[in-house]
């Protein structure tokens, strides 16, 4: 008959939990001179961004995948996000401007989980301002409320130019019931170089006659219609479909339900976001 293991002491566990601390923080240092490695390779700091969304959502994604235990999700991911958007705040300095008119705390929340306290945080009146201040920097980000309804216009038609800034993820990435920052945003920058990432493609759609069916239309193509606003040129609507549906298809579909575009312009991509059961 074999003798039971003995039972670690308090002091012998506590040992262990401090050397397993040691190795986490090494590791991050570790960590730290590979980035440095990283910004003379990609030069960053002189191209002013190092943003990688595709990357960052793999990255995410996988640690969904493998979590267990103990341990919180939304502690892991927490974690994680502070550890990725630091580091990417060493390559490139950058700041986070927050359309804070439906109200801060919401917003300060999404932006302290997903981007830590070393990121600036920036608050401003409405997403027009959001959106200059952005279009006016080296590498800055900007988040909205995607919730908000008409409130603060249709932002999203000022995105629609070339080098305008472009929608590059909704968050939270990781969906859950109970998340601690829940509040649905959307994050822009200037355009990236990586634009790999099309799961999700967004359009701007201002229509000088619009029809209900072509909500229905764009339903059909597996897309939805994000937020929408009316002003004196008609209704203009932020569209989302599947990446695998071309601008040509969806302007077929939305033409043909009846509805009259004056204007269909991409205005950003993002990552299918990542649901926990």
């Amino acid at each position: 008959m074999s003798a039971e293991a003995p039972v670690p002491s308090l002091a012998e566990l506590r040992q262990e939990i401090d050397r397993i601390d040691e190795s986490m923080h090494r590791l991050l240092m570790e960590r730290g001179t590979i980035i440095d490695r990283l910004i003379s390779v990609k030069k960053t700091s002189e191209s002013g961004s190092a943003f990688r969304p595709g990357r960052e959502a793999s990255m995410m994604r996988a640690l969904a995948e493998r979590h267990q235990g103990l341990l919180p999700l939304d502690t892991v991911e927490s974690i994680w996000r502070v550890i990725i958007a630091t580091f990417t705040y060493v390559q490139a300095p950058y700041s986070v401007h927050a359309d804070v008119s439906a109200g801060d705390a919401p917003m300060r929340d999404s932006a302290r989980f997903h981007f830590g306290f070393t990121v600036p945080y920036l608050m401003h009146p409405s997403a027009a301002a959001v959106i200059e201040a952005v279009a006016s920097s080296r590498g800055d980000l900007g988040i909205f409320r995607i919730d908000q309804g008409a409130t603060s216009g249709a932002w999203w038609r000022t995105l629609a130019d070339r080098d305008r800034p472009k929608i590059i993820a909704r968050l939270p990435f990781i969906e859950r019931p109970d998340h601690p920052a829940g509040t649905p945003v959307f994050v822009i920058s200037k355009p990236l170089a990586d634009t790999s990432l099309r799961d999700v493609v967004l359009y701007a759609a201002q229509f000088e006659r619009w029809h209900r069916g072509a909500n229905e239309a764009v339903a059909a193509l597996g897309g939805e219609v994000v937020a929408s606003a009316a002003d004196a040129n008609g209704l203009s609507e932020l569209i989302a479909v599947p990446g695998t549906i071309e601008a040509a298809r969806l302007h077929e579909a939305l033409t043909g339900a009846g509805a009259s575009l004056s204007q269909l312009a991409e205005v950003g991509i993002h990552a299918e976001r990542f649901r926990v059961k």
